[in-house]
């Protein structure tokens, strides 16, 4: 399984959002230029992000995103997910009709079963988890990638 640029995008647009957006809404320039994002990309990131609830628009001179919900309420596993679809990590795990050979295969449940722990692996890490530590080892979080 690999995250794709637009998943780890998306986690870096929350964080952005997390760790910015206290006092005001934060505005898709402030975050291209903290995140080394172009604006146009961020637009359409956004979207998946609003439709999952994950963020909110505000509208108007002051306007710009805040997040749709409490840091600690926002799992990585949902932030994975809006981004890039549900985890499978073989394709017989979500879809058993994707492969003839379902019903004789020995090693299904064993990729179900890992594919679950990563599922429990990343709904257990929050958007909260993942700031405190930033803030804790004073890391510099513009232009960072958040390798987790």
């Amino acid at each position: 399984m690999k995250i794709s640029t637009k998943g780890r995008y998306g986690l870096r647009i929350l964080l952005d959002i997390a760790l910015h957006g206290d006092t005001s809404p934060r505005l898709t320039r402030d975050i291209a230029i903290s995140q080394n994002i172009s604006e146009k990309y961020i637009s359409r990131l956004v979207i998946d992000l609003r439709k999952a609830g994950l963020v909110k628009s505000v509208r108007g001179a002051k306007g710009g995103y805040t997040l749709g919900r409490f840091p600690e309420d926002i799992t990585l596993l949902e932030i994975v997910e809006t981004m890039e679809g549900r985890i499978s990590i073989v394709d017989c795990v979500l879809t058993p009709g994707a492969c003839e050979k379902v019903g004789a295969c020995g090693v299904r449940r064993t990729w179900a079963e890992i594919n679950g722990k990563i599922r429990d692996a990343l709904s257990d890490v929050t958007l909260k988890v993942i700031a405190d530590k930033l803030r804790e080892e004073g890391q510099n979080y513009m232009f960072s990638d958040y390798c987790i």
